[in-house]
């Protein structure tokens, strides 16, 4: 289990070794968003299961209430006991407890812990809640774990916790697919975000699942530049259809996008 089940965050590692394990880079909540379809989930959780390998703690904050995302990423049977982000976010107040209460391990990757809605779950199970909620939520995981990875949902209209990471997180990446449909999406969503906290600045611009076809010059014409290029793959996309997004990607076919994960963490964390 995630170190913090047991005890202290930080119960491998202690005194300077800690800190210095775990604060390479000042950016320590990261959100990924991007039109639907674009990856979101998996680039997610690759990247979760990335730091979770290097040893440092991390929770996968998993957004989506309209088709929750646990069920889609891991067998049940990976997974220790099923609690529910519902459940914190009906509290009154959020505390690092309830946090603590509500995360759920991975049997076999000790270092990561998730937090989702549960199969048949959705924005209805459970009473509605407030953006000042989802900001204390947030905050609160700052004091729980070294690193955050929030999988935000597209439709940020709808979708208060989302909406509320893209603001208060430390970085943002965001995906897009090489077609005018996503880039047309997004450009209908950014207006919604007019907070003062939306800071451009802090965004990752991504192409992503780029295929064989799609060249430089075909991305650059639809997206404009990019800083991270994820390409297409086969083996990944089986494990999504699967369900078994934690496994490891071995084959040749992958080796771009292990690469491009490896890229986005040492730039975003550090690591």
């Amino acid at each position: 289990m995630l170190n913090f089940i047991k005890g202290s965050i930080f119960s491998r590692n202690t005194g300077v070794e800690a800190q210095a394990a775990e604060s390479e880079k000042d950016v320590q909540v990261l959100a990924v968003w991007g039109s639907p379809s674009s990856g979101k989930t998996t680039v997610s959780v690759k990247l979760a299961k990335h730091l979770a390998d290097k040893k440092r703690n991390v929770v996968l904050l998993l957004c989506d209430m309209t088709a929750p995302m646990l069920p889609c990423i891991c067998p049940p049977s990976d997974l220790e006991w099923e609690r529910s982000l519902g459940s914190i976010l009906a509290a009154t107040h959020v505390t690092d407890t309830l946090i603590k209460q509500n995360c759920i391990t991975h049997k076999k990757i000790s270092y990561l812990t998730l937090i989702g809605m549960l199969k048949g779950e959705n924005v209805f199970t459970y009473p509605p809640y407030n953006a000042e909620l989802a900001t204390e939520l947030l905050d609160h995981l700052r004091d729980v774990a070294p690193y955050v990875i929030i999988d935000c949902s597209s439709y940020i209209a709808n979708d208060i916790l989302s909406a509320v990471a893209l603001m208060e997180a430390d970085s943002v990446l965001r995906l897009v697919n090489c077609d005018l449909k996503s880039i047309s999406y997004l450009s209908s969503q950014l207006p919604l975000l007019k907070d003062n906290k939306w800071d451009a600045d802090k965004q990752y611009k991504v192409a992503s699942n780029v295929k064989t076809n799609q060249a430089s010059e075909h991305i650059e014409q639809v997206l404009g530049n990019v800083v991270f290029k994820i390409p297409h793959s086969d083996e990944l996309e089986n494990q999504a259809l699967a369900g078994d997004l934690f496994r490891d990607l071995v084959l040749k076919d992958s080796r771009g996008f292990r690469k491009e994960i490896e890229k986005i963490s040492k730039e975003v964390f550090g690591i």
